[in-house]
């Protein structure tokens, strides 16, 4: 296992839609998610799209264990959303692509997912609370959404401002460092 570094935006590959997985799950997928948690922990989150680590393939990993509990992590691997209610609610996102930038996000609040897990198993799966709201922040992930494009657009660019502005703080830094 291996850490890998975060894609942070407005990097452009984080807008790339992912290829889906051909064939079975195999153990470079099985390394990759391994990497992909090793990583999601570290940083620390609890949800990572594979193209945040910059691989354009439709896998999450995730794990929504709480402080305490032992780990719970969890893969998906051509995850669908089958089903989503009409009803929806509000949560708060943040992003380990959009660093300290956190806003309210208005999402169905249940869906059924179909996926393939570690082993390649085929599962369908029922999600509400937190775990449909993750399901669907990484699924956008996928299509080469964030949870920013969500918001209005005064919202979007203020959060990208911010963004830019921590960039060039942590290069002027670094530079006064070397």
């Amino acid at each position: 296992m291996a850490l890998r570094p975060i894609l942070i935006a407005p990097d452009p590959r984080l807008k790339q839609k992912s290829a889906p997985v051909e064939g079975p799950v195999t153990d470079a997928h099985r390394a990759l998610m391994d990497d992909m948690l090793e990583t999601m922990y570290a940083a620390p989150g609890i949800g990572l799209a594979a193209i945040q680590v910059g691989e354009p393939v439709r896998i999450i990993v995730m794990d929504l264990a709480r402080e305490g509990e032992p780990p719970a992590p969890r893969y998906f691997v051509n995850p669908q959303i089958l089903w989503a209610s009409e009803e929806t609610q509000p949560y708060e996102e943040g992003c380990l692509s959009v660093p300290e930038i956190f806003d309210e996000v208005e999402r169905p609040a249940r869906v059924k997912l179909r996926y393939r897990n570690y082993s390649g198993d085929e599962v369908e799966e029922d999600a509400e609370g937190l775990f449909a709201v993750c399901i669907q922040h990484e699924m956008d992930h996928l299509e080469g959404v964030l949870f920013l494009d969500h918001l209005s657009r005064l919202k979007r660019e203020s959060a990208l401002r911010k963004l830019k502005k921590a960039k060039k703080d942590a290069a002027e830094t670094l530079q006064h460092r070397l």
